[in-house]
């Protein structure tokens, strides 16, 4: 129920200061507002958090925000505070236990509006008790691509939110991600539980980001080409590498040349992170050489370039990636430094992310050699010998196929027969595999986007269901730099088959 008739375009002005909202954001307001669960794809800087903070002030009952990044609900946090938007808080590990009831009681007394929390705190049952207590009326997951095993940046403990939907007598649901092809919006659907969802898919056409590759036989050459471009661009920029490794000799390099760059990655303490992010947004750094690991809740507008020394293992982060630069709407360029051999990797931990027929085989043998129906995780983990991160991806797929249940506890219920069981666990092994060939599948739309010579904006605009023109002038394809481009893939293709014989002939 509304707490008020208040136009929600008053309310953007009135409490927010958005001028007018953008294409998507008018349709999830109101189709949560009529109590229909949502999904909105949009991309990074298009303003997916507008949609929940302006819908829940029109909303009987507190919102539950879930995010990944305790910085991220920080941000946030902090935002709808500046703005006097009902309340704010998060609850998190890093706080006294008192701070973390004193903002649950404050979200159950109505005293505030939003409470942020990571999907683990949701799956200990106390706090999902406390949560349920405060009676939501709008439950909202950001990052929501991390509940499918199809993504690109899958996280286990995303698998628990369909029930803690179900446990809070299922609010509105609002889904938010940057990146999500049908088949993972499919599977965030499913997971979720949502009931006849508004999807919504906007904004994926970012016009002033000019689009490139630039094609390199091996790393020195990629390397020349990398800081070559680097000292002929704007700044500020940021280049996305791969390893620790390339972040922290890449930043050394361009230190040497003279500009002030860092690196970025999850090898560095917290504190030395936050100074590099800090130094970044106020400009006193003018590149950040990173991992994957920076950038989630980043809105800097003036980011002129964004680089990618190394491909991503899917358009889904490249996009997502590149979709940092220019969010002023001025002009800024997002160029991938391809080498053909790069891909490789990624199809090595993409391989090595399976969980196959062994996993599955020790833990069927765990469930039936149990003398209890009833057995916690933590024994089966250990009789298992199963990592734990990996036993909670085994039991989902069985959980999916309805051969065990998963309580609120965490506890592991055998509803199968050991014949029934051993089925089912086969079957989830072929599951387990379609998987991977979906990664490979990935990885190759990544290749075909570096080697192909039509536009590049049309690519990636069709990958994500949005109609596109054949042309966009403003990427090096439409740009009539597709003959050089021929020329130059096939002669790195010679040189890495090349490499490649004389590697395996030594």
């Amino acid at each position: 129920m509304r707490r008020s008739q208040t136009s929600f375009h008053d309310i953007a002005r009135r409490v927010f200061h958005y001028d007018s909202l953008r294409p998507g954001q008018e349709q999830a307001i109101s189709a949560l507002l009529s109590g229909r669960d949502t999904l909105a794809v949009m991309p990074t800087g298009h303003g997916k958090s507008a949609i929940y903070q302006i819908a829940a002030l029109l909303l009987d009952g507190p919102t539950i925000v879930v995010s990944p990044l305790i910085a991220l609900q920080k941000d946030q946090s902090e935002f709808l505070n500046r703005r006097s938007a009902g309340g704010a808080a998060t609850v998190n590990s890093h706080m006294p236990p008192s701070s973390q009831e004193e903002a649950l009681d404050a979200a159950s007394e109505g005293e505030t509006e939003f409470l942020f929390l990571s999907p683990e705190q949701l799956a200990n049952p106390e706090r999902l008790q406390e949560v349920a207590a405060a009676k939501p009326s709008l439950f909202v997951i950001d990052e929501a691509h991390c509940i499918s095993q199809w993504g690109h940046s899958f996280r286990p403990d995303y698998l628990g939110l369909g029930a803690a939907v179900k446990a809070l007598k299922h609010p509105v649901v609002l889904a938010l991600t940057a990146t999500a092809n049908p088949e993972v919006r499919g599977e965030i659907v499913s997971r979720l539980g949502m009931r006849d969802p508004e999807i919504l898919v906007h904004g994926f056409d970012r016009p002033n980001i000019w689009l490139g590759v630039e094609t390199a036989s091996g790393e020195e050459k990629k390397r020349a080409l990398l800081l070559d471009r680097v000292s002929r661009s704007t700044l500020p920029g940021l280049v996305y590498v791969s390893t620790r490794r390339h972040a922290e000799e890449i930043a050394t390099e361009l230190a040497s040349a003279g500009i002030t760059a860092a690196a970025y990655h999850a090898g560095m303490n917290k504190r030395d992170r936050q100074s590099v992010q800090e130094r970044f947004m106020q400009d006193a750094l003018s590149i950040v050489v990173a991992t994957s690991a920076f950038g989630m809740g980043i809105d800097k507008p003036n980011v002129r370039f964004v680089y990618h020394f190394d491909s991503p293992g899917s358009l889904d982060s490249y996009y997502q990636e590149m979709g940092r630069a220019g969010r002023d709407g001025s002009p800024a360029s997002a160029v991938l430094f391809f080498c053909p051999k790069d891909l490789t990797l990624h199809k090595f931990f993409s391989a090595s992310e399976r969980i196959g027929e062994k996993q599955f085989s020790a833990a069927v043998a765990a469930l039936t050699a149990a003398s209890e129906k009833t057995v916690t995780q933590a024994a089966l983990a250990e009789r298992s010998a199963i990592p734990k991160t990996k036993l909670k991806r085994v039991l989902q797929a069985l959980a999916d196929l309805h051969a065990i249940r998963i309580a609120k506890s965490g506890a592991v219920t055998l509803l199968s027969d050991a014949a029934a069981l051993e089925e089912q666990a086969r079957q989830a092994v072929e599951l387990q595999t379609r998987i991977i060939a979906n990664g490979t599948a990935r990885i190759e739309e990544m290749r075909v986007y570096a080697e192909n010579l039509d536009c590049r904006r049309a690519r990636l605009l069709r990958y994500f269901g949005e109609d596109a023109p054949e042309s966009c002038g403003n990427c090096d394809n439409c740009q009539g730099r597709g003959t050089t481009r021929a020329e130059l893939i096939a002669q790195t293709r010679a040189q890495t088959e090349e490499a490649t014989a004389e590697s395996q002939a030594s």
